[in-house]
């Protein structure tokens, strides 16, 4: 089984005086051609956004991006005009298609002074050519429940909070108490991330921020060494697949 453990302090970073990123694969400035994306999974961001900055309105096509808060709140507004605050414990998703314009800024609306911390996350569509939509649902009672559930899919067999267009990409949100175990989901490839806290898998242990990549980990056991928040990507398909 291929595994590639890639630790929080080895990702590329892009830093301005409002914004630290930390990148999963290859983005903006930061370029290495062995290093472009997992299964369909292209972009892979750990951001964190000062008070009242952000992204100001930019375009998007033919892209699924997915947005999870770890912390803060940030505002959304498209050119299909969708708003939305989203915060942690929401699900949201922006499938781009066709093409729009979106900003994404942290919602100081009440003066906070807290960054916006949040994983976004771009996975390529199986079809393209669609009109561009917008989702977003609280699942905060799920997340209390603790175990496993399926954030964000296109797989008909998952009951997934939002629903994104590629049927063979799944991802997935799992909170685990202390000693605590999940089994993980089957999938071609497989991109585990530690939102918090620390686990184990496969004789490794991965902490805070940390990244598995690895071919299909279905039915491996992961286990928190402290309580913990994982994002995991199960994909049935290659980027090549896409595209033949």
């Amino acid at each position: 089984m291929s595994l590639l453990l890639v630790r929080a302090a080895d990702r590329a970073v892009t830093s301005t005086d409002w914004l630290v990123s930390q990148h999963g694969f290859s983005f903006g400035d930061h370029y290495d051609p062995q290093d472009t994306h997992h299964g369909v999974l292209l972009v892979h961001n750990d951001e964190l956004v000062a008070p009242g900055q952000g992204f100001d309105t930019h375009p998007h096509a033919e892209t699924e991006i997915v947005t999870w808060v770890l912390s803060g709140s940030l505002v959304h507004h498209d050119s299909n005009g969708n708003r939305g605050v989203i915060h942690p414990g929401l699900a949201q998703r922006m499938s781009a298609g066709t093409g729009l314009t979106h900003s994404e800024r942290n919602d100081d609306a009440e003066n906070s002074s807290e960054p916006a911390h949040y994983i976004q996350m771009w996975v390529l569509p199986d079809e393209t050519g669609h009109n561009p939509s917008y989702e977003q649902r609280d699942i905060s009672t799920e997340l209390a429940a603790g175990g496993l559930l399926p954030l964000a899919s296109g797989d008909r067999r998952h009951d997934s909070a939002i629903r994104i267009r590629n049927a063979g990409a799944t991802l997935w949100v799992a909170r685990l108490a202390t000693g605590a175990s999940a089994t993980l989901p089957s999938g071609r490839f497989t991109h585990l991330f530690v939102t918090r806290g620390a686990v184990t898998t496969e004789g490794l242990t991965l902490a805070t921020a940390d990244t598995l990549r690895a071919a299909d980990l279905g039915g491996t056991r992961v286990t928190a060494v402290s309580d913990a928040e994982l994002l995991i990507w199960t994909m049935h398909s290659a980027l090549s697949d896409l595209f033949t």
